[in-house]
């Protein structure tokens, strides 16, 4: 009897998880997922996964790898041509979340609000890209569960310059596939 009461009592009081989206980056060199905080960086995450679930950033590449800082990719296609946007979005980097070594987060431009599809990988933690009473930051939205050793193999290749875009991998780190598997 007092089991049953006990488990009627945990019945009414049970709290829902809530399951973080992880997406599973498949690439020329190797895989890795990533889980996002939607709870920090609601407008972040939800922007990202619009350009995984719209399929857009299968071909792109890893367009700048700098060892012992990041590498960043999403905006670039196999040719080094930019691809589609959408609108850039509101910086999040003052969700309390840190550019630490695995997250993940939004390349931008000097304006802190113009966020689109591209984003970097911390291969350090890179205080200095978080927010100050000086400065924005950079809007850390998730990070690395599964895979890390990836992200540091793309640090480990040789890079150029190419025109306007320096530390390009000179074999092309391409994401062939990018898979929602947990939602």
């Amino acid at each position: 009897m007092v089991k049953k009461i006990a488990a009627a009592i945990l019945t009414m009081f049970s709290i829902t998880v809530w399951a973080e989206p992880q997406i599973k980056f498949e690439t020329s060199i190797g895989d890795f997922i990533v889980e996002l905080d939607s709870q920090l960086a609601p407008i972040t995450s939800e922007n990202f996964l619009h350009y995984v679930q719209d399929g857009s950033y299968i071909g792109s590449q890893f367009h700048r790898v700098i060892p012992g800082f990041m590498a960043q990719g999403g905006g670039f296609d196999a040719k080094l041509e930019p691809l589609k946007t959408h609108p850039p979005i509101i910086n999040e980097a003052r969700n309390g979340l840190r550019n630490d070594t695995a997250t993940i987060a939004m390349a931008r431009t000097a304006n802190p609000n113009s966020a689109t599809r591209q984003f970097f990988i911390n291969l350090a933690d890179n205080q200095f890209l978080n927010p100050t009473q000086r400065q924005e930051g950079y809007a850390v939205f998730g990070k690395v569960i599964s895979g890390f050793e990836t992200i540091q193999m793309m640090a480990k290749q040789p890079t150029r310059t190419i025109g306007h875009l320096n530390d390009v991998p000179v074999t092309p780190i391409v994401i062939t596939n990018v898979t929602v598997i947990v939602d």
